[in-house]
C-alpha cells in the first residue's frame, strides 16, 4: 500500500485510513504541543486555551478528511509556532504579556471586597467564599490579606502573615 493509499485523500476515507490519518494525528499533536511549550495545557490561561482549541480543530479536520493531511498539518504547524512565539514576547515584554495573558485582579484587599473589580472579574461574593472554603477550609476572609483573580481564572488567596 503506497503512502496515498495509506492516507486516502478527500472525505471518502476507509476505516483503516481515518485509523492512520488519526494514528499519525496524534504523534503530530504531541509534537506540536511539546513545539508549543509545557503552558499550552498547564498554565490553562485564555492564551494557552485557544491554541488547545485551535489545534484540536484544525487537526481533527485532516483526520476525517475534511481538509487535505499535509497542508492541515502545516497550519498547525504554524499555530503552535505561534504560540511559543507569543509566549516568548510575553516574558520579555510586560505590555505585551499584559495583552497576551492578562492581569490578575484584586477582588479583595485591606478587609474589603471591591465590588467593581468583581465584576470585572465576572465572579460573586459567593464565589469567592466558595474559593476560601476549598482553600483555606474557613467560612470567612478572617486572616487573608489578599485575594486576587489570576490570568488563567483561578481564585489566589493570601494569608496574612502573623506579625
Amino acid at each position: 500500500m503506497t503512502t496515498p493509499d495509506l492516507f486516502g485523500q478527500g472525505s471518502n476515507l476507509t476505516a483503516v485510513q481515518m485509523c492512520v490519518r488519526a494514528g499519525a494525528g496524534f504523534v503530530i499533536a504531541v509534537v506540536l504541543v511539546r513545539i508549543a511549550g509545557r503552558r499550552s495545557f498547564g498554565m490553562r490561561s485564555p492564551f494557552d486555551v485557544v491554541i488547545s482549541l485551535l489545534l484540536g480543530a484544525v487537526l481533527s479536520r485532516a483526520v476525517v478528511g475534511a481538509s487535505p493531511f499535509w497542508p492541515t498539518v502545516a497550519a498547525s504547524t504554524v499555530l503552535a509556532l505561534l504560540h511559543r512565539l507569543f509566549g516568548l514576547l510575553g516574558t520579555m515584554s510586560h505590555r505585551i504579556g499584559r495583552v497576551i495573558k492578562g492581569e490578575s485582579i484584586v477582588v479583595f484587599a485591606n478587609g474589603t471586597v471591591d465590588p467593581v473589580h468583581l465584576r470585572r472579574a465576572l465572579i460573586s461574593v459567593e464565589d469567592l467564599t466558595e474559593a476560601v472554603r476549598v482553600n483555606l477550609n474557613q467560612n470567612s476572609f478572617d486572616g487573608i490579606e489578599q485575594i486576587r483573580v489570576e490570568r488563567n481564572g483561578e481564585v489566589g488567596i493570601v494569608v496574612a502573615q502573623p506579625k
